[in-house]
């Protein structure tokens, strides 16, 4: 491990972090993505790691307008 990390024990220890960090995040937008049949953002949210930005923004911004508008119901 010392060839990846050097000498500061801190890098894994951020890594280690920066991993739980992530990982429940990611977890659930991939849920999501897949139970709104969303293919293009699941293997997004699969591919790129950007430390649980990328699916915080896909639960709390994209999902919520596709939500919204397949929900909308026109006024008679």
């Amino acid at each position: 491990m010392q060839q990846f990390f050097g000498n500061d024990p801190w890098i894994g220890v951020l890594v280690a972090a920066v991993t739980l960090w992530s990982l429940p995040w990611k977890g659930m937008a991939m849920w999501k993505a897949a139970r709104a049949s969303d293919k293009k953002w699941f293997i997004a949210l699969l591919l790129v790691n950007t430390a649980g930005i990328l699916d915080i923004l896909y639960l709390y911004v994209f999902s919520v307008k596709k939500e919204q508008k397949t929900t909308h119901v026109p006024h008679a």
